[in-house]
């Protein structure tokens, strides 16, 4: 199953001095890839001036929904009713982005409606894994 889903979205980058700038991205789940959600940002909002993505669980979306969660690089938190937090941590420094809730639910409804929970092919994506992590043996 090669099924890809896109919806773009706007969010609110929140700089130093507390001024919030909007932001375009584009929310990306991939049935191959069923583990991982990811979020894609235009050139016009990189440092360098490169696309970014940002790759993490789909089950960190799920829970960031509802309460603080995530480590390392991406934490994820609701704030107030309508608006969820995502914090990406990179070795230049950080971004914190709100973002409507309610489009980001929509966006993890959906991914449901192409893999259910419990439904992803592991095997696939261990193969996969350790593809790309020792390259074709």
């Amino acid at each position: 199953m090669d099924i890809t889903l896109e919806q773009p979205t706007r969010a609110r980058l929140i700089t130093a001095d507390d001024t919030e700038l909007p932001v375009s991205a584009t929310l990306r789940y991939l049935a191959s890839d069923p583990l991982a959600v990811h979020l894609d940002f235009p050139p016009d909002v990189s440092l360098d001036g490169e696309g970014v993505t940002w790759t993490f669980a789909r089950s960190l979306l799920e829970e960031g929904l509802r309460r603080p969660a995530g480590g390392g690089d991406v934490h994820l938190w609701p704030c107030g009713r309508d608006r969820t937090v995502l914090e990406f941590h990179s070795p230049f420094g950080l971004a914190l982005l709100h973002f409507h809730t309610p489009e980001l639910r929509r966006f993890l409804l959906r991914t449901y409606q192409v893999v259910a929970t419990g439904q992803e092919d592991m095997d696939a994506v261990v193969d996969r894994g350790l593809t790309a992590l020792f390259g074709i043996v």
